[in-house]
């Protein structure tokens, strides 16, 4: 296991020696990249902005022993039966606005490895679990070209309906990655990818260059086993460089070799 952001050794400089276009980082978004889980982050948001009405007599699943991630990711998405899509997404925006201002908003290593994708000329690709004017939200912002997130129904009238396809979480996630990959016949071990919980352990699977964020003992565990790097979980703010430009002429100092192994 390797932590904190070593010199590339050789098992990183073969992934560097395929044209850099061809390299892919693949990011969880939760806890990975913003410090919240943001489907509970927005649910309290969206509660408290008045335009919250329970689904009638829909129970909700809690939280437990015997309750899988899948179905409470099913299950919260009900609560939006019947919501204007267009009001989603406009609550979604205003709420990561006012988010991504507070001093522990990221994580503060996750978005300086996404930055260091980009300067390289990497494809960023999201995957989560959340919804995706949340997710689309986050790509905007830190620069990601491509989002797989759970899809909500849509009805013709623009109405959510409190389905979804398939909660991107698990084995969705590395189905995900395998269908990028094949899509832009990019190689997986070329690439990276980036996870914080053990639902993220089959996406970090699937390709050459799985880093850790955090201190998830399964996932570290994994770490420590498989010779994975793990870096540090700890939040911060969001102004730590990721989206602002260089001065003109100026060339960033970053190479392949400050990235995770």
């Amino acid at each position: 296991m390797t932590r904190g952001t070593p010199i590339l050794g050789s098992e990183a400089a073969a992934a560097d020696s395929a044209p850099l276009h061809r390299s892919i980082a693949f990011f969880d978004v939760d806890e990975t990249l913003i410090a919240t889980k943001s489907m509970l982050d927005f649910w309290s948001f969206w509660r408290a902005s008045g335009t919250w009405t329970p689904s009638a007599g829909h129970a909700h699943a809690v939280p437990g022993a015997g309750v899988d991630r899948a179905t409470l990711n099913r299950d919260y998405y009900r609560r939006f039966a019947g919501v204007p899509i267009h009001a989603l997404r406009s609550a979604a925006r205003r709420w990561y606005e006012n988010y991504r201002q507070g001093p522990y908003a990221f994580v503060s290593a996750g978005v300086e490895a996404l930055r260091r994708h980009r300067l390289l000329g990497h494809d960023v690709v999201l995957v989560s679990g959340s919804l995706r004017p949340l997710v689309e939200a986050v790509a905007e912002d830190l620069g990601a070209d491509e989002v797989w997130c759970t899809e909500q129904a849509v009805t013709d009238e623009g109405l959510l309906t409190g389905e979804v396809d398939r909660p991107m979480i698990g084995q969705a996630k590395a189905d995900a990655v395998t269908a990028v990959l094949s899509a832009r016949g990019v190689p997986g071990a070329a690439c990276f990818a980036y996870g914080d919980h053990e639902s993220d352990l089959a996406m970090l699977r699937r390709v050459g260059h799985p880093v850790v964020v955090g201190d998830s003992r399964a996932l570290v565990g994994e770490a420590e086993r498989c010779g994975w790097t793990v870096i540090s979980g700890r939040p911060g703010p969001g102004d730590n460089g990721a989206d602002r430009p260089f001065p003109p002429g100026r060339t960033p100092d970053v190479r392949p070799d400050s990235l995770p192994r």
